[in-house]
């Protein structure tokens, strides 16, 4: 991660506005994060039904994907760069080993925990530049050498195909704003041998339309169309390694 990510959650009211603020209870990224907890609790019931997989996931920040599997992993790896979020996710219940990893250098290396495996990076791709999002799927691709190695689960919180786009030269060069489209995506996770198998969407609104009540009806008959993942502001993309 970037020297900012790191810099900014170092600061303890940092950490602790993230976890209380941006996900307090009923708020825009609260929401979504419940409807992310079901999606994954059932994609990990569907695929690993009979083995449950151990859990690693990389820049873990407070611990929300691995609160979302809790119960469903035999063991659960939290990797970052901040022992500030880290110790914030272990006092709010997460679950895991905790691992602080450098901010650069090789690649961090999993830990050796069997297979299969699921690999969790949320919130991740649009705070960091190009080389952070290599290191992290390079990390991933550890964790995966082959197809039958487990699930890669990535977070696109900011679809340059979504209405979000719209806000985007007004917020241009302003540094906690960026945008991935579906295509590039897909090339990161190319680049490092994995395939796109699933994409989930998971709101057609931005936070300022959260508290719409008509907006919020309008999105959720939006999603149950069909197709309607290609336009949504949040995505979660499902992948597995190209080579047996």
């Amino acid at each position: 991660m970037t020297s900012d990510y790191t810099g900014v959650f170092q600061d303890t009211e940092a950490v602790e506005k993230y976890e209380t603020v941006t996900y307090a209870p009923d708020s825009y990224a609260s929401r979504i994060n419940d409807r992310q907890r079901d999606y994954l609790r059932s994609l990990v019931r569907r695929e690993f039904p009979e083995h449950p997989p151990v859990q690693h996931d990389f820049a873990c920040g407070t611990g929300r994907a691995v609160r979302a599997l809790h119960g469903l992993v035999r063991e659960a790896h939290g990797y970052d760069t901040s022992a500030e979020m880290m110790a914030k996710a272990a006092e709010v219940g997460s679950r895991a080993y905790w691992h602080l990893v450098p901010q650069d250098g090789p690649v961090p290396q999993p830990v050796a925990a069997g297979f299969p495996a699921i690999v969790t990076i949320f919130r991740l791709l649009l705070n960091v530049d190009e080389g952070v999002r290599d290191r992290a799927l390079a990390f991933a691709a550890k964790v995966l050498p082959h197809r039958g190695s487990g699930l890669l689960v990535v977070e696109n919180h900011g679809n340059a195909g979504s209405v979000r786009h719209l806000r985007a030269r007004r917020h241009n060069g302003e540094r906690w704003f960026a945008e991935l489209s579906h295509d590039e995506v897909g090339r990161l996770l190319a680049r490092h041998g994995f395939e796109i198998v699933e994409r989930r969407g998971f709101s057609m609104l931005t936070p300022s339309l959260h508290d719409h009540r008509v907006a919020r009806l309008a999105d959720a008959a939006a999603r149950r169309v069909p197709g309607s993942d290609a336009y949504a502001v949040n995505v979660l993309y499902t992948a597995r390694r190209l080579h047996a």
